[in-house]
């Protein structure tokens, strides 16, 4: 599957689908993000029932800044509308198929329940 290049315009279309989607922030000048390239790549061509995408922080800072990108590379994770990891640093080969395995076992379902339940609570304390 081909990594998609993201903006403002279209993180919001790629990351409402209910489809796992996996985020990379990088940029041209970073070593680790180049380094980390590959191995992003090639998990695109494994785990095709996910969705890779990148997104440039140099010509994408206000989209950057709204994720509070503070370092790069920086990897998110998205399922069904919801963040389920955010993390800095390059990760090997082994690790991100380790991420991936365990997001696609996430009880998505319990999730959803558990943001509906603080959602009602910070109602009834606001």
């Amino acid at each position: 599957m081909s990594i998609v290049e993201l903006d403002q315009e279209t993180l919001q279309d790629v990351v409402t689908d209910d489809k796992t989607v996996i985020v990379d922030f990088w940029a041209p000048w970073c070593g680790p993000c180049r380094s980390f390239a590959p191995v992003f790549e090639k998990a695109a061509e494994t785990h095709t029932d996910v969705t890779f995408a990148k997104v440039n922080t140099e010509e994408q800072q206000e989209l950057a800044a709204a994720f509070s990108i503070r370092s790069i590379p920086t990897i998110m994770v998205f399922r069904e509308r919801v963040m389920l990891f955010s993390q800095p640093g390059a990760l090997s080969a082994g690790q991100l198929d380790e991420l991936i395995n365990k997001v696609k076992e996430v009880d998505m379902a319990q999730v959803h329940a558990e943001i509906a339940a603080r959602g009602e609570g910070d109602a009834q304390n606001g």
